[in-house]
């Protein structure tokens, strides 16, 4: 096959055969450069509380005056919006591409801003996945960014992985569990995604860490103990966090605002300032 049938290969300025998805790969390998730090939020089981780790983590950091995005690519169960309080917001466009919405100082994107019913299920095969997480990296305009937070699904399958493939430069992964065995397992799987890829660990959080009680503080361990520590031990990776049961953390969610910054006094805030740090020193 000739160089001008194999079409670009990405690494030609002034090749004649360049063609807009060329360029549009280009300029995205250029405003990477804008952004200093991306932080991919994993996990190998669902229900954990990523999404909860994602927007306090991106909350933190924007508190702390840093320029911070967040990106959704759950894309069957979006929950950035709603724990934002922006999921009736609007998108919109500006020469050509996608403008992010902006909260509390972090500039969001998410496939539910686009859906007009939000109770509408998001059935799509990977072609379209892919698709959805190009134009939300590669389509929407970021700007310099110290950090951008990526929130993906639980698992190692196309999301996660596509996102890892599309982001350049420097990036780490945030790998969250619960205690019990039954969530470890999972997440090794996670930190042997990372290990394959491969994608350095800032390090694990063990969220639902025991509950506190709202009345005397005293903390009553639910799950098994210490499921964190021993997965981010084994696997020579930091471990950053204890994260506890609150009920305020729960509430502050579904009423659209972090914990960290609706309940800032609170034991899971306090730890989660460990997670805040880790990434700061970036």
């Amino acid at each position: 096959m000739s160089e001008e049938q194999q079409g670009c290969n990405h690494d030609c300025e002034h090749c004649a055969n360049k063609t807009e998805t060329c360029e549009a790969d280009l300029r995205f390998a250029e405003e990477q450069k804008l952004i200093k730090h991306k932080i991919v939020v994993l996990s190998g089981k669902g229900g954990v509380g990523k999404s909860t780790m994602a927007v306090n983590l991106a909350y933190g950091l924007a508190a702390r005056g840093f320029k911070v995005g967040l990106v959704d690519v759950d894309l069957h169960g979006p929950s950035i919006p709603t724990m934002l309080g922006i999921k009736d917001s609007t998108v919109y466009a500006r020469d050509e591409r996608l403008l992010p919405v902006e909260c509390d100082g972090i500039d969001v994107m998410s496939v539910e801003f686009f859906l007009p019913d939000k109770d509408a299920a998001v059935v799509w095969r990977g072609p379209m996945k892919y698709s959805a997480i190009k134009q939300f990296l590669q389509e929407t305009y970021w700007g310099e960014l110290d950090y951008l937070v990526v929130d993906c699904p639980p698992g190692t399958g196309d999301e996660p992985l596509g996102v890892c493939q599309m982001l350049q430069g420097e990036k780490h992964a945030l790998v969250v569990t619960t205690p019990q065995e039954v969530s470890a397992a999972d997440v090794r799987k996670s930190l042997d995604f990372c290990r394959l890829l491969p994608l350095p660990v800032l390090g694990v959080v063990e969220n639902m860490s025991g509950f506190v009680c709202p009345h005397c503080g005293e903390v009553t361990y639910i799950f098994k103990q210490g499921g964190g520590e021993k997965l981010a031990e084994k696997a020579k990776v930091p471990f950053l966090a204890k994260i506890p049961i609150e009920p305020g953390v729960g509430a502050s969610s579904d009423e659209g605002k972090p914990f960290m910054k609706a309940i800032p006094g609170s034991v899971a805030a306090k730890a989660f300032a460990a997670v805040v740090d880790a990434a700061a020193k970036l």
